[in-house]
């Protein structure tokens, strides 16, 4: 067994070159599964698989709740924003002037 030199007074049998293997610090991986309780999907049909139900509901047009994209709302025009401004300001100068 050789002993390699790793720094000033410090050695080891491990060759410093040898590239360790690629390990998680947690004790096992962690894995989701595709497999669930029967659930009914809208057709009727009872699914076993998430891949499957999934893929059932995209094709009957349904959203999975979570799983949706929201829209980016509209900004504002320059002339809407005065506009708003303007009714803003004039609206307290009416509560005000009472």
């Amino acid at each position: 067994m050789p002993i390699y030199k790793v720094g000033p007074n410090r050695w080891s049998t491990r060759d410093p070159n040898e590239v360790p293997p690629a390990r998680s610090k947690l004790p096992m991986p962690h894995v989701i599964s595709d497999e669930m309780p029967p659930t009914e999907q809208v057709d009727g049909r009872f699914y076993t698989s998430k891949a499957a139900f999934r893929a059932t509901g995209r094709a009957l047009g349904l959203t999975e709740v979570g799983n949706e994209k929201p829209k980016p709302k509209p900004r504002a025009s320059r002339t809407q924003t005065v506009a708003r401004q303007q009714a803003i300001r004039k609206a307290i100068h009416k509560v005000r002037s009472r």
